[in-house]
Order: structure tokens, then sequence, then C-alpha cells
């Protein structure tokens, strides 16, 4: 088991979850994080971070989509050990539905 980030995180990247992570295991992306399956110790504390709910467990249902996704690009993205500052309009995009296909980008973080 390991823990993956969904679509919630598109465009709202709290990133608290960066901070309280024992083994760095976040990657950054543009506008979304991921987390390295392979680095993951499963120890969940990430998950009640999350002000909007987008980290899950992978045995969840849905979560498969995630699994590849965050395991894709954990392999090419960099690696993110501090919280950064989120998002201006973080707040704007915390409901919003189908963020993947309209919004998600594939590049790297800063």
């Amino acid at each position: 088991m390991t823990y993956v980030v969904d679509e919630k995180c598109i465009k709202c990247k709290h990133m608290d979850c960066v901070e309280v992570c024992p083994v760095d295991c976040f990657y950054e992306g543009e506008n979304m994080l991921v987390i390295h399956p392979d680095e993951c110790i499963d120890c969940g504390v990430c998950e009640p971070e999350c002000p909007v709910d987008a980290i899950l467990s992978d045995t969840e249902d849905g979560a498969e989509k995630w699994a590849e996704i965050n395991r894709k690009f954990a392999e090419v993205w960099p690696n993110i050990s501090e919280k950064k500052t989120p998002p201006a309009d973080a707040e704007k995009w915390q409901n919003v539905e189908g963020k993947f296909e309209k919004y998600f980008s594939d590049k790297p973080g800063e």
C-alpha cells in the first residue's frame, strides 16, 4: 500500500503534506504534487494534512489511475522537501470538478 495524490491537488497545491513527510517522497509539477510510490513508507501522516483531501490510499476505489500518474511523474518531476507558498488563487480551485482533463500540466515544478 502507498498513498497517492489525485486531481483535487491541481491548481491548489497547498503543500502542507510536504512539511510532514518523513521520507521526502513528494515531487512537484507545475500545478500539482505527486507521491513516489516506491519511496512512500505508508505512514499516512500526509493524508490528514491536505486541506482539500487530495491524498488517498492506493487501495481506495478509483486510485489505480492516480497511482499510475503519481509513479509516472515522480520519475521526471523534481523532489520537494520544503513547503512553498501555495498559488494565490488556490481556494478558488478547491471544489472544481474535472480538473485533470482541463487543467493538468505535465511540466515540472520550479
